[in-house]
């Protein structure tokens, strides 16, 4: 035999030894080497999860009133797999439950697909083991009654149709307290994985805003579990083991829904009536906006937060459209969505000189006891009273009842000089910035709710960090001929030194004008601690959660510190702000005639290109603080004119009035918490 065929069969040999070694050694791979992911993986195949999602905890009110429930209905699903069993694939069962509920078979045939590839909404989002849920009635509907029960004394015709009674977010107060306790919406897929998300299904809904937001961990408690065996149509062939539903936690909050309602249409009426008055300019006032914000002055329990224009929550049950959305953060609207107590941040104006008298008195510059002038034009920077009225020599108390403006700008002047003025001096004191930020401005109070703002200290730092952002722009538009040269000028003067606080900065940061911002919260937080004697208090909504057997987890007040404000001093400032109200002072012809008495603190914000913010600060009973009340409209003209009546009219919702029914007696919330009852229900404060 020639060496050529020995060759040849050698090759063969070689090759045939390689496939099967190559083969024995992916068949080895295959099962000792990866058998055990591919076991598990086969096991996952022919396991499914079926969640059952847990019942969402309710939130009530301090006296057990339900602000939010889940109300019950009647919820019509049609299960996918069952009807791919059909040997139509479920055409004429679609035909059938269409015609019975009034939904288009086509549109039923795309809410039950699952999304995903190119399938675009409405398709299913969750387990294709899952019903889904196509169609919702109320349980008390008599017309969603009738068409459920044709589909349950025809269950032959429906194969994979369900009609059962299932818990959905209900609101029993309508709008009331909606900015409060937010809504649901849709988990996204970035947010699955986020270990504040940890158990949380794809096709979940948490808390977007408010309350359900804050709380959204304890109220949505954690799903059960069924796994179950499945063959390869999907059909179930056995359950391996299940996870119980643990229930949310109820929320019980401080606010009072009786004092929530009394702000909302207090705050309603204001503006409405605001929209009938006459601005300084002569023409009618805007009045877009306004804010209520009632707390406990010892604790700082958010007794009611009012945010107008507002919402009904209810546009988000089932998913709020792309057009009700845009209406809801619509600025020509009113941006109903923004929560103005928390979120809006306005000029405080006059009610910022409670800090600027403090800074003063406690700076050592100024006697609490002295005399002070109030002329109607401040000489050395031009600057006016708000009303042009010169009050001669007068001591503080009157400075702050008679709002004088130039007694304020002297304070912050002189300060400003004594720190250097324009070339300032090491160790620089800023007494008045310094007192704001001890109060807490500048900074978020720390209330437990999402999307609180920090609002704005113009201080030296933030003037430094507003040139260094915006100089680049202002020094092109110093040499832009198309600008007129006044634009230019002023262009050219920031460009070279915009970072200086100047003598009329100063003057506008002691009376709350310029660029120094806080939100309604702020302000009440502030008075807060003036009122209860220098407690700086962090506010709260939540008051206790209650876990479903019963058991209650309080939520205590926190205290962030006291300001640096002899008691003297203090003491001082709240017999003057109450005779803001008496007699002589802004709000005198507010509170003509109230059995109550409140102390406070007048404010108009000035607005370049707007009418003026109206604001009024306060506490009352003013010898013993009990509640704080700010009141704040926005474009709504001077403070003693339309936020002063405003927050009167709270305060007589809340404590009675004449032929007025008091709303929270006394002032004072339940001690008691609501308890649950054995049967589940809740039971108010001191009843079985």
């Amino acid at each position: 035999m020639s060496d050529r065929p020995q060759l040849r069969l050698f090759v063969l040999r070689v090759l045939v030894v390689t496939i099967l070694a190559t083969l024995f050694g992916r068949l080895w791979f295959l099962q000792v080497y990866a058998g055990v992911d591919y076991d598990r993986a086969a096991s996952a195949n022919r396991i499914r999860e079926v969640v059952e999602p847990a019942r969402r905890g309710e939130v009530y009110d301090a006296r057990g009133v339900p602000l939010v429930r889940n109300r019950t209905a009647l919820v019509v699903s049609i299960s996918r797999a069952a009807l791919q069993r059909q040997s139509d694939g479920g055409s004429a069962v679609l035909a059938r439950v269409a015609d019975v509920i009034d939904v288009p078979a086509d549109l039923l045939a795309r809410q039950i697909t699952p999304c995903g590839g190119r399938v675009e909404p409405p398709c299913w989002r969750g387990s294709p083991q899952l019903p889904v849920p196509v169609q919702e009635y109320a349980a008390d509907d008599p017309d969603g009654v009738r068409r459920v029960l044709r589909i349950e004394e025809r269950r032959e015709d429906f194969p994979g149709v369900s009609a059962e009674l299932t818990a959905v977010r209900d609101y029993p107060g309508g709008a009331l307290g909606a900015h409060l306790l937010g809504y649901l919406g849709p988990i996204s897929p970035q947010e699955t994985g986020l270990p504040e998300y940890a158990g949380v299904r794809a096709t979940a809904l948490v808390g977007r805003a408010g309350v359900e937001a804050a709380y959204d961990r304890d109220l949505r408690g954690s799903d059960g579990v069924q796994r179950l065996f499945v063959d390869s149509l999907g059909a179930v062939t056995g359950v391996q083991g299940e996870t119980a539903t643990q229930p949310g936690s109820t929320l019980v909050l401080s606010v009072d829904s009786a004092v929530q309602r009394v702000a909302e249409q207090a705050l309603e009426r204001a503006i409405r009536t605001a929209r009938a008055t006459p601005s300084r300019a002569g023409d009618l006032l805007t009045a877009d906006s306004g804010s209520v914000v009632v707390l406990e002055a010892k604790t700082g329990r958010v007794v009611a937060m009012a945010s107008y224009p507002s919402y009904d929550p209810s546009v988000f049950l089932g998913g709020a459209t792309p057009g009700e959305y845009a209406e809801l953060v619509d600025e020509a609207r009113g941006a109903p969505l923004l929560f103005r107590a928390i979120a809006g941040t306005y000029a405080p104006a006059s009610t910022f000189k409670v800090i600027s008298a403090a800074a003063a008195v406690q700076s050592g510059d100024y006697r609490l006891d002295g005399r002070y002038p109030c002329p109607a034009v401040f000489e050395p920077t031009g600057q006016r009273n708000f009303d042009s009225t010169a009050l001669g020599v007068i001591d503080l108390r009157t400075a702050l009842v008679k709002s004088c403006d130039t007694v304020f700008y002297a304070f912050a002047y002189e300060q400003w000089l004594r720190d250097g003025g324009n070339r300032p001096v090491a160790g620089l004191r800023d007494p008045m910035v310094r007192m704001a930020q001890a109060f807490g401005l500048g900074e978020r109070t720390g209330v437990d709710l999402p999307g609180e703002r920090r609002g704005t200290v113009a201080d030296r730092a933030y003037r430094q960090r507003v040139w260094e952002e915006t100089r680049g722009n202002r020094c092109a538009g110093a040499v832009n001929p198309a600008l007129p040269e006044e634009r230019r000028a002023a262009n050219r003067e920031f460009c070279e030194e915009g970072n200086r606080l100047r003598g009329g900065d100063a003057t506008n940061f002691a009376i709350g004008q310029g660029d120094t911002l806080v939100t309604p919260l702020q302000l009440a937080a502030v008075y807060a601690a003036l009122a209860n004697g220098g407690t700086i208090v962090e506010p709260h909504v939540g008051r206790a959660l209650l876990a479903p057997d019963g058991t209650a987890r309080e939520i205590d007040p926190v205290m962030r510190g006291r300001v640096p404000v002899a008691p003297e001093v203090l003491a001082y400032l709240r017999e003057a702000l109450g005779g803001v109200t008496q007699p002589g002072g802004t709000a005198a012809g507010a509170f003509a005639g109230s059995g109550l008495a409140v102390a406070g603190k007048t404010g108009s914000g000035e607005v370049a290109g707007k009418q003026d913010t109206s604001w009024f600060a306060s506490f009352a009973p003013a010898a013993d603080p009990e509640l704080v009340v700010v009141g704040m409209v926005s474009q709504g003209g001077t403070g003693g004119t339309v936020a002063a009546p405003m927050v009167r009219e709270v305060y007589d919702g809340i404590y009675g009035a004449p032929g007025r029914e008091a709303a929270l007696p006394g002032g004072r919330l339940p001690a008691l918490l609501p308890t649950v009852r054995p049967d589940g229900s809740i039971a108010p404060p001191g009843l079985p």
